[in-house]
């Protein structure tokens, strides 16, 4: 079975091409250059490179969130059109679940952050295989975070992981210990065909597809604030 993944809740984002849940292409795009503006071309040259056309890809899948608004419009707007026009189902992934099978932790659980801009961090608790959601994804400041979860869990035995981690590394080392593990976040695309692959099930019809916002938009806060000033 031919996947195509794509993850574009970062700037960069990546692609993968998947043959039975092996990755045979995976690329990270340039951060400069707007998702619109390169996705055709990349996509194009992934599967050139993985040596299939886009008839042989037998099931999409895509980072449904959270991330940046525009990016996720973009990636799914992207993997829905040629859904459709090839009559392909796909499987969504939140990208916080993705970031957690990137950790290897037999015994640790895995904190999944995110860099969800204005001191936040987008987060989620897993299991240590980095399967089982533990705690739901949340948006607020890292050290809220941290206290929240040191309700269910012991914080000082997680091992951390994503771009949010690393931005906020010195309060995880503030409240959960100087020891804690912190790691960076790898390519997302190819563990998100990798999660498809072992579960197919998953796929929806294109327009099926819920993006995970967690939070409100920009746009979304700022009508809101509108509304309730006098």
């Amino acid at each position: 079975m031919i996947i195509l993944a794509l993850d574009t809740t970062t700037k960069d984002g990546s692609i993968a091409v998947l043959d039975r849940g092996v990755v045979r292409v995976e690329r990270v795009g340039d951060g400069a250059v707007t998702h619109g503006q390169r996705l055709p071309g990349e996509i194009a040259a992934a599967l050139s490179a993985a040596g299939v056309g886009v008839g042989d890809v037998d099931l999409l899948a895509v980072a449904s969130g959270p991330g940046s608004f525009t990016g996720l419009r973009i990636g799914i707007a992207t993997i829905q059109g040629l859904a459709m026009a090839q009559d392909r189902r796909v499987v969504p992934v939140s990208a916080l679940e993705a970031l957690a099978r990137g950790v290897v932790s037999p015994h640790n659980m895995v904190a999944s952050w995110m860099d969800a801009q204005r001191g936040e961090v987008f987060a989620a608790l897993y299991a240590a295989d980095g399967r089982d959601l533990l705690i739901p994804a949340m948006s607020a400041p890292p050290a809220a975070v941290l206290k929240a979860w040191s309700e269910r869990a012991d914080v000082s035995q997680l091992t951390f992981i994503g771009d949010g981690a690393l931005h906020h590394a010195d309060t995880i080392r503030r409240d959960a210990g100087s020891d804690a593990r912190v790691l960076a976040p790898p390519p997302l695309a190819g563990l998100i065909g990798q999660i498809a692959a072992e579960d197919p099930a998953r796929a929806v019809l294109p327009h099926a597809i819920v993006p995970i916002y967690v939070r409100k938009s920009d746009a979304e806060l700022a009508r809101a604030r509108r509304t309730v000033t006098p």
